[in-house]
């Protein structure tokens, strides 16, 4: 029986992470078992790199280079948003064939699980033999038939130590409000990572704002003004993509990204503006931005790990002979936590979104429930800091 083999390509789609490249180390490391892979390509900036057969040779990269891939931020092969068109077919299967790709692999979120089914279905349709697998990648957590992303848990870890050393800041100097804007254009999975900062229920963030939940500015100028009354200082996290009733963004930049979506823009500078001109109390916007995703110094371990053995798993399953199929997450036990990896169909997650669920929100639409920190806990990684708290012995008031 003849081994079915050829070469590899994998590419990246979508915004990087700070663990994308960990699933990178994975697919490359479980290449290498494999006799029937016998070139390891990976494409420069996406499927823009498939067109132009702009091709790093990956499996000739050492190794010392190799491991510190999990370690590396961002996306060391490049990434875009490009959307495939009709019109790039022909090509896409031209270059496939000249360079006898047989296995390929796309690591990004909903839009790339599109170009991942499209180019299966291609190769289906032509009757080329191509093992074509996807594998997770998102921060915003909303790849529908997954427990979870990876990218998600580090990004989240990075939102919650920023909540909680922004609160700190601002209960330093109890004089104003501070709104921190977190990135999630129409799914608040990240943003209310910012809980998982709260120590008690008087901490920050004390207010948090999904994208699920349509913004009501009278409500908000309530629930800001009752804490600051309360406290003096006051934290509020909010989405990027936050929007009216009516369902237009809060901020709108004007722009539309290369898959067709709004860029969302500013809103924590216009809730800040909003602070200042309804109630007279100062405020000021944080916004983390790229930072949020890319950064390694808050990478979670879990996360890192998870993303680097899906990477694998991928792999393993092209070559057991698996083909349009994203590879996801099944949570197999809460406590303790278990991961075991499965393959679902890319239709049924190609430009699917798995928005925040409304049970985890609460009544008032402005902060969320125990359940979501208890499904967020392991993914972050270990404890977040545990920082000091005086004043449990106070000196006794002279009379």
């Amino acid at each position: 029986m003849s081994v079915f083999s050829g070469n590899l390509l994998v590419a990246h789609g979508g915004g990087p992470t700070a663990v994308i490249n960990a699933s990178l180390q994975g697919v490359i490391e479980e290449a290498r078992l494999h006799p029937g892979i016998k070139g390891i390509y990976g494409a420069r900036f996406g499927v823009e790199g498939l067109l132009k057969e702009d091709f790093i040779d990956l499996g000739s990269e050492d190794d010392e280079i190799v491991l510190a891939l999990s370690h590396t931020p961002a996306s060391v092969l490049g990434s875009c948003r490009r959307k495939l068109t009709e019109a790039d077919f022909p090509a896409v299967l031209e270059i496939l064939k000249k360079y006898d790709i047989r296995f390929f692999f796309y690591n990004g979120g909903n839009d790339s699980m599109d170009t991942c089914n499209k180019i299966h279905l291609l190769a289906q349709k032509s009757g080329y033999e191509l093992r074509v697998i996807g594998i997770p990648k998102t921060i915003d957590n909303d790849l529908a038939e997954t427990d979870h992303c990876p990218g998600y848990g580090s990004a989240g870890r990075y939102a919650a130590i920023s909540a909680l050393e922004l609160w700190r800041d601002v209960e330093s100097l109890p004089i104003h409000v501070c709104v921190m804007e977190i990135m999630g254009r129409n799914a608040g999975w990240l943003t209310a990572a910012a809980a998982l900062a709260k120590t008690s229920d008087e901490a920050g963030p004390q207010l948090i704002y999904l994208p699920e939940r349509h913004f009501v500015e009278e409500e908000f100028l309530q629930d800001v003004s009752k804490w600051h009354d309360k406290l003096g200082g006051v934290l509020v996290a909010v989405s990027e993509g936050l929007t009216s009733p009516s369902g237009e963004p809060l901020a709108d930049s004007g722009l539309i990204d290369g898959f067709g979506h709004k860029v969302p823009g500013g809103v924590a500078q216009y809730l800040s503006d909003l602070i200042v001109r309804k109630l007279g109390i100062k405020s000021r916007s944080e916004k983390p931005g790229l930072l949020g995703r890319c950064s390694i110094l808050m990478q979670s371990e879990t996360d890192r790990e998870e993303a680097r053995a899906v990477g694998a798993f991928a792999v393993r399953s092209a070559v057991k002979g698996e083909s349009g199929y994203m590879a996801a997450f099944f949570r197999a036990s809460q406590n303790p936590y278990l991961t075991e990896y499965t393959l679902v169909p890319l239709e049924k997650v190609a430009n699917a979104e798995k928005t925040f669920p409304a049970q985890w929100i609460n009544e008032r639409g402005n902060g969320v429930r125990d359940g979501f920190i208890e499904y967020l806990k392991p993914l972050v990684g270990s404890s977040l800091p545990d920082y000091a708290v005086l004043g449990k012995r106070p000196v006794p008031r002279v009379k």
